[in-house]
């Protein structure tokens, strides 16, 4: 009877709490509370209450309830706004591979035709094999002609510019939607409604030519608008300078451009361009803007020949915008061009002759860029440290054209060669105009501008055989112990203070202190990376380094991904002060390894790193066989390596004797480092050799999974996964966070599963260089030291939900946590695993 009784007491109070009508000023107040708090605790409701006035009549269960509500609306609202966001994309990319199919039918159609064709030609061949009348001949000879037909002499008035715009509109359009170029779908990229688009590049064309189509959240003006400002987001491009700009009768628009590109190395020289660019509206409403460049063939004004520059010729090339169904933009991008390879050293060649590098230098990085800032509009992308979006963009673009800039080392920007000492390895370029050197930079005025001497930058470049770019680039920046010099780095660093240091002597492998990774931003397909790296303790001596305090450096890293066949890999840093203001000065340094055999498929080589997540990502790689590096054996690469400093006027041969020497040294160490991560070093064993660390990660992951079954009485995983790579695949995997803290007096991270990297914001290599009482609030860490001896002496403790501080200072909440003892296979013990379950940002 009581239990009846409860029950109905219970269904009386939900009936009373159904019909609850919110007042307006009630509804307000707690709006106001859900917008700071979406998910209040008992505790936070009842404050609540005795807080607002207007909400004493309510019950603390009934304000319950109206969160659960608001949490549910909410939620539904976005899985709506998400679904029609999904199914706008998936409506346009089935418009986009409805034509797409439309054209590659077209294409077999006219295949099976010619084939036909030819099967009669060769059997009408072999019936009048010995006819050879001369009026066979005759007859063949007026069936071939076909004379070039010849376009009427054009000027540089508005009407022969227009001619050529209508005629580059034309050519364009017919690349656009498939035709007059012979397009296969490019390796490694396969179109799908997550995908950056549908890429294919040329089989057979004059020059090197690359197609794309992809859906992009901007209206076509923003698109156009963002395109044609192609400085802000085409890496390699130094200048755009319109020099002329006239409207047409139709509504468009005629410009002349004149464009200047960076050279990818030392060893081959800078591009220029001399184009018109039409901007018009067809008939279905598409916006178009079309370029080509200008020569004696189409008539038109011409500029001479610039120093130090080769004048590239661009085939006719552009954009065709449609506006998409429910807001958004349907975008078809050409990039067609004779980059004139002739020019450069054969083993660079490849280079300039590659329609894939093309594609991801330029058509692939038009669509990043158009989809990263339409995500940036929507809110959807996080970055840290408070900065805006531009800002950081900003950031990046300074750091590769300050890196483009030393690499190529333009007289116009004040550059000069200095003599060598006898070897030709290492080329010392001097800047004595800094002020024009940084008229770039958002505000110079301090730190390097203020040098009584210039800038110094040592480069060189190398051929790498079989080494991956993106392998080589990731261990330099994960590594930065086994290349970099510490002395060198706080004389970097010193530009930045009032008083520089004295000039150092180098020493290969010279780093010293901890180098800590903290994440700054990363572009949406995670392509391209922006950090700061913090290096601890650095002084010239060991007086200077009690005093010290910690370097940072901002860092660009790209091209890490071994599966994006054509991409280069790059790893540019310059050293920044503690304030790292919006204009701080920067003198970037780095590496850049650009491939110049792309692979010809896109399953890439093993996929194999260099600590202890080696064997997270496949699990499998371990046991690949030496004969398994087929696809990476013939890979050759050039690197790039390009060092500034700055120096005095009565220093300056001191920094380049140091300079020299350093580079010298880094070379050294980055040879060392190649020769070890080779894929041909496999085949000098007998046997497989897995990558270092590979062990380390399977042995970790089958104790953490014992000892979790040993102490909890179940499996953490499924019983039927049994193999070590499938139990470490799924340990990285596993939605809840997982870490690994050693057992010592201040415990510190060790190891920690995708999740836990998330949730703590930071990576492997950073990892262990945070401490368990860093992430910990003060009831967490009263929480586990009370429960420690529990850990050690009956192997598991079960916490209470809590809140983690990640590196970058976020809070996350966590609804549980279980932290057990892990054992080796001596039963001693070798770490304690937390779980969080359940976690989120707040």
């Amino acid at each position: 009877m009581a239990v009846m009784a409860n029950n109905k007491d219970a269904k009386n109070s939900m009936d009373t709490s159904k019909y609850v009508r919110y007042t307006s000023e009630q509804v307000e107040a707690l709006e106001r509370v859900y917008s700071e708090c979406p998910k209040p605790s008992s505790l936070r409701r009842q404050q609540l209450i005795r807080e607002c006035p207007i909400l004493s009549n309510i019950e603390p269960k009934q304000i319950k309830v109206w969160f659960q509500n608001r949490r549910c609306r909410e939620k539904q609202r976005k899985e709506a706004s998400r679904l029609q966001t999904v199914n706008r994309k998936l409506t346009a990319m089935n418009k986009l591979l409805m034509e797409e199919n439309d054209r590659l039918q077209k294409q077999v159609s006219q295949l099976v035709y010619e084939n036909g064709y030819m099967r009669q030609q060769l059997q009408n061949a072999s019936v009048a094999a010995t006819d050879t009348s001369c009026e066979s001949v005759v007859t063949s000879g007026q069936h071939q002609h076909n004379p070039t037909p010849q376009h009427p002499p054009r000027d540089a008035s508005p009407a022969g510019l227009l001619s050529i715009a209508e005629e580059t509109l034309t050519e364009f359009l017919s690349k656009a939607k498939g035709a007059a170029v012979d397009w296969v779908q490019m390796p490694g990229m396969k179109p799908g409604p997550d995908s950056i688009g549908i890429v294919a590049i040329s089989n057979t064309c004059n020059g090197v030519a690359a197609r794309a189509c992809g859906l992009v959240g901007l209206d076509p003006t923003k698109v156009a608008e963002i395109l044609k400002d192609r400085p802000s987001w085409l890496r390699d491009c130094r200048c755009l300078d319109v020099l002329t700009a006239f409207p047409t009768g139709n509504g468009g628009t005629i410009e002349l451009l004149y464009m200047q590109t960076y050279a990818a190395t030392t060893l081959a020289s800078a591009r220029d361009f001399w184009t018109l660019r039409y901007t018009t509206v067809l008939e279905d409403g598409s916006l178009v803007v079309c370029e080509r460049s200008l020569s004696g063939t189409q008539g038109g004004p011409s500029i001479p020949p610039v120093q130090h520059f080769v004048r590239a010729e661009m085939l006719p090339s552009g954009y065709l915008i449609q506006p998409c169904e429910g807001g958004g933009s349907i975008i078809r991008i050409v990039d067609h061009m004779d980059l004139e390879p002739w020019s450069v050293p054969e083993v660079l060649r490849p280079l300039y002759e590659s329609s894939t590098v093309l594609a991801q230098k330029m058509t692939i990085a038009a669509l990043r860029r158009l989809r990263q800032i339409a995500q940036e509009a929507t809110g959807e992308v996080v970055f840290g440290w408070g900065r805006q979006p531009a800002v950081l963009r900003t950031f990046s673009q300074r750091l590769s054209r300050g890196f483009n800039e030393a690499v190529n080392g333009f007289t116009d920007d004040g550059w000069s060669l200095m003599g060598s000492d006898g070897v030709e390895d290492v080329t010392i370029a001097i800047n004595s105009s800094p002020n024009k050197h940084f008229a770039s930079q958002v505000n110079a005025s301090n730190g390097l501008t203020t040098l009584g001497g210039g800038i110094l930058c040592a480069k060189a470049s190398m051929l790498l055989q079989n080494v991956p770019p993106a392998l080589l680039v990731r261990f330099l920046r994960e590594h930065r112990s086994e290349w970099a010099d510490s002395n060198i780095d706080a004389y970097s660093a010193a530009a930045l203070k009032s008083s520089p240091y004295s000039v150092p002597g180098s020493r290969a492998g010279g780093f010293s202190g901890s180098q800590v990774i903290l994440p700054l931003a990363h572009t949406v397909e995670h392509e391209e990376f922006l950090e700061v790296i913090k290096l601890e303790g650095h002084g010239l001596t060991q007086e200077e380094a009690v005093l010290s305090r910690d370097m940072f450096l901002l860092q660009l890293c790209s091209g890490i991904d071994e599966n994006a066949a054509g991409a280069c890999a790059e790893l540019v840093f310059a050293p920044i002060d503690e304030s790292f203001a919006d204009d701080a000065p920067l003198l970037p340094s780095g590496f850049r390894v650009i491939p110049l055999e792309s692979r010809t498929d896109g399953s890439g080589g093993p996929n194999r790193t260099l600590d202890l997540a080696s064997a997270l990502e496949v699990g499998s790689t371990g046991t690949r066989t030496s004969g398994d590096s087929g696809t990476s054996s013939n890979l050759r690469s050039v690197l790039t390596i390009a060092f500034q400093f700055t120096y005095e006027s009565h220093l300056r041969e001191n920094v380049a004797a140091m300079a020299r020497q350093y580079v010298r040294s880094v070379v050294a160490s980055v040879q060392r480092v190649a020769m070890a991560i080779a894929p041909s070093r496999l085949n000098s064993h007998v046997g497989p050799r897995p990558p270092p660390g590979t062990p380390e990660a399977l042995t970790l992951a089958r104790w953490i999974c014992q000892s979790y079954r040993l102490h909890i009485g179940v499996d953490l995983f499924r019983a039927d996964c049994e193999a070590s790579e499938s139990v470490l695949k799924l340990l990285w995997h596993h939605s809840d966070a997982i870490m690994c803290c050693s057992v010592k007096s201040l415990p510190v991270f060790t190891f920690a599963n995708q999740a836990g990297l998330d949730m703590l914001e930071t990576t492997l290599v950073a990892l262990q260089d945070i401490s368990l009482d860093k992430i910990l609030d003060e009831n967490g860490r009263k929480s586990f030291f009370t429960d420690y001896g529990q850990i050690i002496q009956q192997g598991y403790a079960y916490l209470p939900a809590g809140i983690c501080l990640s590196s970058m200072g976020r809070p996350a909440s966590y609804d549980r946590a279980i932290a057990w003892k892990v054992l080796n296979d001596e039963d001693s013990t070798h770490c304690i695993v937390f779980m969080f379950m359940n976690w989120s940002f707040m």
